[in-house]
């Protein structure tokens, strides 16, 4: 069995690689929603509170994840990923994989869990992410501390932030691609053509819009903020 996870802020455009792998057979869970997330997201959730509670604030826009590579993995946690993924997990598939954004708030111990999986690493261009609404733009849903704000698009960007923070400070996976949800959309063929000497699969391929790529140009409201930089050039973002 091969298994495959997209690793992800919600809107970075993970529903098209989600509905791709779908489109072409892998099985991505008994029951998906509008944006190709595996469903009912609940333990999930719990999941990612669960792991929280050992990262370390430091305060402004610093945390420390060591604890998470260092540690046991919490057996309440793998109880919750287990009956989460269970549908996955048991399905006779050749191929199978699931996509839920809150993936990404648990990625340490997914990787741990997981080692042989394959990762795609799926970013977008942040000032893009953060113009509409999910459900990780306020961390403390997730019991994850950071700066307090009334801004949303502040709240946005942190999470957005927050979430570069823990995928970097993750050790790679021994089977990892990163793609850029821009390089899905405009150069559409090459790039999954890279996916496919990844996934080791033939994929599907479905139509994609082009105007989600640069909204932030007609965005009226604040979406840059100073500590994208780092993170935008890492990414290749200008």
């Amino acid at each position: 069995m091969s298994l495959i996870t997209i690793i992800g802020r919600g809107h970075s455009g993970t529903r098209a690689i989600s509905h791709t792998l779908y489109a072409s057979g892998v099985y991505m869970g008994r029951t998906l929603n509008r944006s190709g997330d595996k469903v009912p997201p609940e333990e999930m959730y719990d999941a990612c509170r669960v792991l929280a509670h050992y990262v370390k604030w430091n305060g402004d826009l610093s945390w420390d994840f060591s604890s998470l590579h260092e540690m046991d993995i919490d057996p309440e946690w793998e109880q919750l990923i287990d009956s989460y993924l269970s549908d996955v997990l048991n399905d006779r598939s050749e191929h199978v994989g699931w996509k839920i954004p809150e993936t990404t708030l648990v990625y340490p111990w997914i990787a741990r869990k997981f080692p042989d999986a394959k990762f795609i690493h799926w970013v977008r261009d942040p000032r893009d992410s953060i113009i509409s609404r999910h459900k990780t733009d306020d961390l403390r849903d997730f019991d994850i501390e950071y700066p307090p704000t009334d801004d949303v698009r502040e709240m946005r960007a942190i999470s957005w932030y927050y979430q570069y923070q823990i995928m970097q400070a993750t050790p790679p996976p021994k089977n990892v691609l990163p793609v850029r949800f821009e390089d899905f959309v405009l150069k559409h063929e090459e790039t999954l053509e890279r996916l496919e000497a990844f996934l080791e699969i033939p994929l599907a391929r479905i139509i994609v819009r082009k105007d989600p790529v640069g909204r932030w140009k007609t965005d009226t409201e604040r979406h840059h903020f100073d500590f994208f930089d780092e993170a935008m050039s890492f990414h290749g973002y200008s």
